[in-house]
């Protein structure tokens, strides 16, 4: 079957966008749409600098017999700092304080949009480096992880509080919760990471850290390896800190129940970025 110009374009970028970071020969493609190399080359020409100018992402030429084509999710600035404000602004909002001072934070993590906009902002962070795996603790943390993990193009791994019968046998851990100082524990099926993982741990949020910390301790006995920690908020006044390296997008700073007022500000994304983290 023969294809046009304009159906080659449309399938391209489609393809491309569902295989974030795959090296994509351009035999591939030639041989996909019955066309020449030099009219692929064409096409991918077209295809980069709309992806740039767009804001979509860079795609880049490996050069060579083996070489091809590889795109990588990146987010401008512009577009990044958009949706912190929209992040702030939501989660400021009285009417989400529940009972202690919890938030509900359910309505930002079933919302498909805004998960995978920050998905694409913690790939796009994270776009460089070398990754295996997303990690997170269920259950909260799975919807941002996969969105991340999508971007990245790895597989999702899941640390649960207590063991599973179908996952097999299984490392268990004690850690320290940070916050409240109680001893917990988490599991990880033996079959979930493969030893020497790059892992880009993800958490919906995090208070002294001691849950993240937990998920690093975890990695050790995988002799895994932490690539990366994002965290969608963070709360601000914590004595203690159990994890220094990490990116957040929101920063809880007070929330006075008897007020209904929550204060939130950006996170250290853009500082850490800035210092090329």
């Amino acid at each position: 079957m023969k294809f046009r110009r304009s159906e080659r374009l449309i399938d391209m970028t489609n393809y491309l966008l569902e295989h974030p970071r795959q090296l994509v020969p351009l035999t591939f493609f030639a041989d996909r749409y019955g066309s020449a190399k030099s009219s692929i080359s064409e096409d991918l020409g077209i295809i980069k600098e709309t992806f740039e100018q767009r804001g979509i992402g860079i795609l880049q030429t490996v050069p060579g017999a083996a070489g091809g084509v590889k795109f990588r999710v990146k987010v401008p600035e512009e577009e990044a700092r958009l949706l912190v404000d929209e992040l702030c602004s939501v989660i400021a909002s009285p009417e989400r304080l529940l009972p202690g001072g919890y938030l509900y934070m359910n309505d930002i993590l079933g919302n498909p949009q805004i998960v995978q906009r920050t998905g694409r902002l913690f790939a796009s962070a994270y776009a460089d480096k070398h990754i295996d795996v997303v990690m997170t603790v269920a259950t909260k943390g799975i919807p941002l992880a996969y969105a991340v993990a999508s971007q990245l193009n790895v597989p999702v791994v899941i640390v649960r509080r207590d063991s599973k019968v179908t996952e097999g046998s299984t490392v268990s851990i004690n850690y320290v919760s940070g916050s409240a100082k109680r001893i917990q524990t988490m599991v990880l099926s033996k079959r979930s990471l493969a030893e020497g993982s790059n892992v880009l741990i993800v958490d919906d949020f995090m208070k002294a850290g001691g849950t993240v910390n937990g998920m690093i301790n975890m990695l050790e006995e995988f002799n895994a390896h932490v690539a990366g920690i994002a965290v969608l908020v963070e709360s601000e006044n914590m004595e203690e800190r159990l994890v220094d390296e990490y990116l957040s997008l929101v920063r809880l700073s007070d929330v006075d129940v008897k007020e209904k007022k929550i204060s939130v500000n950006e996170g250290n994304f853009f500082i850490k970025k800035k210092h090329k983290m």
